[in-house]
């Protein structure tokens, strides 16, 4: 394959450039053309992108760029780019930055007033959404869960209340532990999407409540390897149920005031029924 017309590529540029996340089919037309002709490539793993470079018979010079020199090398690459050169920065797969190195270098060149161009492309997270048949109109992306258990489920607790759906990331050595902590911060029903090996050859996309999704996992090892991606429905709030700012409100000014004033000034500021406040409160009483 020869190398591609230059013409779109401009000086003093970085483009941010997004490669497959397994079917190699899935690169676009204008990824092949700037990896063709910036001046240079900078990549997570300089050999794996070089196996990538190699199969589209693109021959590119090679900067490494990953999470353990970024903050150092931005500034070699930023002096690149103010000299006049162009360079396309590519992760592992998926789009650069999208839980892979970039933020400094982005951040730096934004910062020196170096153009940045963001490719459209392949990204595992938005692969998933598309296809778990959740809600898509609004959506929170939180990558990797800590390692540890207590992380774990301090940052599930957290997002207890948040009604838009959930993405995250997974390993294949820790899916388990975390489905088994979703269960128990969130409940056993909590519906949840399993997407598996997006775009491969045992590529497997399978939802269930929570509880029931831990055990079919567990039925099959082969059900937990590979690159994954959790898709969670949003909290699904009682509408008869009083937001906990509101009762944390009530419980002060109860310290303060009569019930029935506590109760009206607590509606007034979260815009809740006067009526629940003081039957909640009474209940309280008597509990």
């Amino acid at each position: 394959m020869k190398q591609l017309d230059r013409a779109e590529i401009s000086a003093s540029t970085l483009y941010i450039v997004p490669t497959p996340i397994g079917n190699l089919g899935d690169i676009t037309q204008r990824a092949l053309t700037v990896l063709a002709s910036v001046d240079l490539v900078a990549a997570e793993d300089t050999r794996h992108t070089g196996l990538l470079l190699q199969h589209f018979a693109i021959n590119a010079r090679l900067f490494a760029l990953h999470d353990h020199n970024e903050q150092q090398k931005a500034d070699v690459l930023l002096a690149k780019l103010q000299e006049g050169q162009s360079i396309a920065l590519v992760s592992d797969a998926g789009t650069p930055l999208i839980n892979d190195p970039g933020y400094h270098l982005v951040r730096r060149c934004r910062e020196a007033g170096v153009r940045v161009v963001p490719l459209p492309g392949a990204c595992a997270a938005i692969a998933a959404l598309s296809a778990a048949g959740l809600p898509s109109d609004r959506f929170c992306y939180e990558g990797f869960l800590p390692a540890k258990s207590k992380g774990r489920c301090d940052a599930l607790r957290a997002l207890s209340e948040e009604p838009r759906t959930l993405v995250f990331y997974e390993s294949t050595h820790r899916l388990l532990d975390t489905l088994q902590d979703m269960a128990a911060v969130w409940g056993a029903a909590r519906y949840v999407v399993l997407a598996r090996e997006l775009t491969k050859t045992w590529e497997s996309i399978y939802g269930a409540p929570v509880g029931e999704l831990l055990a079919w996992v567990r039925e099959d090892e082969n059900r937990r390897k590979g690159e994954m991606v959790l898709i969670v429905e949003g909290h699904k709030a009682d509408e008869e149920a009083l937001p906990a700012e509101a009762l944390r409100t009530l419980a002060l000014l109860q310290a303060e005031l009569p019930l029935k004033k506590a109760a009206a000034l607590t509606a007034e500021i979260h815009g809740v029924k006067k009526n629940a406040l003081y039957k909640y409160a009474l209940a309280q009483q008597e509990e």
